[in-house]
């Protein structure tokens, strides 16, 4: 049986994912639907890549991938379809695709949308469920769209580097209030090289060792670990740390100037200092 996985920034209020899964029941009616999340923050593409990334690997090859994130960042002309180890994504051409594979894929072709329709979400939905029906009839990628289309690209958020220090941003608050920064175990081994280290956030608290588990400190200590994910974490046991320790996730919302944007990185910042 087909399996096909939905992420998006819709939430869960309305009618929105339900009409979503309807119609890709409609062109499939033999897949099988797995929601990754639907509560993406609006138009953090940042957030959206790191939750996808962190699942994608999780999943059996060809596997169909739905993103629905920032849709309309721009007056949508193409949707892109692309095949990377063994997994197939459909997502806008808004830069997420490459934000989540963190290189470009091995293969991608464009899907070009009727320019005298509008371009509602479940249009662009109905799209991507005939491209998902074409490709479980075993109709070749290359013959679906525009093959080696250019498109989009942004770089993933990455942290910053220096000789005796890496600073990160906070990428997503989990529902447990832990913070999960952008960096990861192996550039915080990487630029460790042994040394010991200071884990330095807002209100000047300092964490000096990883644990492994939250157990690892006694009830409402703070602590860090690396998660599933191999990501840095930072979160108190049995407690909410993103309030307790007034820290914010990393936004980017349509419409922001440059300079909003940088005070606010400042404020949503980790930084580690080795020594």
């Amino acid at each position: 049986m087909p399996l096909l996985t939905l992420t998006s920034d819709f939430g869960i209020r309305d009618y929105l994912v339900a009409a979503v899964k309807a119609q890709v029941f409609r062109y499939n009616p033999e897949i099988s639907i797995i929601d990754i999340s639907h509560n993406v923050s609006p138009f953090n593409l940042p957030q959206a890549a790191y939750l996808y990334r962190s699942a994608l690997k999780n999943f059996p090859d060809l596997t169909y991938h739905i993103i629905l994130v920032s849709l309309f960042e721009t007056k949508p002309k193409q949707l892109l379809l692309a095949f990377h180890k063994n997994q197939y994504l459909l997502c806008a051409d808004n830069g997420l695709l490459t934000m989540i594979l963190e290189e470009e894929p091995e293969a991608v072709t464009g899907i070009s949308l009727n320019e005298n329709e509008t371009k509602d979400t479940i249009q662009i939905v109905v799209a991507m469920a005939k491209v998902i029906h074409r490709l479980a009839s075993g109709e070749p990628l290359q013959h679906i769209g525009t093959p080696d289309v250019s498109f989009i690209q942004k770089n993933h958020l990455r942290p910053l580097l220096g000789p005796d220090w890496i600073e990160g941003q906070i990428l997503f608050i989990d529902n447990f209030e832990n913070i999960i920064v952008n960096i990861t175990r192996e550039q915080f081994e990487e630029q460790r090289a042994g040394r010991n280290f200071r884990i330095i956030f807002k209100r000047d608290e300092v964490i000096e060792r990883i644990s492994d588990s939250y157990a690892d400190v006694p009830q409402g200590e703070k602590l860090a670990l690396f998660n599933s994910a191999g990501y840095l974490e930072i979160a108190i046991n049995k407690g909410n740390a993103a309030g307790l320790l007034g820290l914010k996730g990393f936004s980017e919302k349509a419409g922001q100037v440059s300079g909003i944007l940088q005070s606010q990185l400042t404020y949503q910042t980790v930084r580690v200092f080795f020594e």
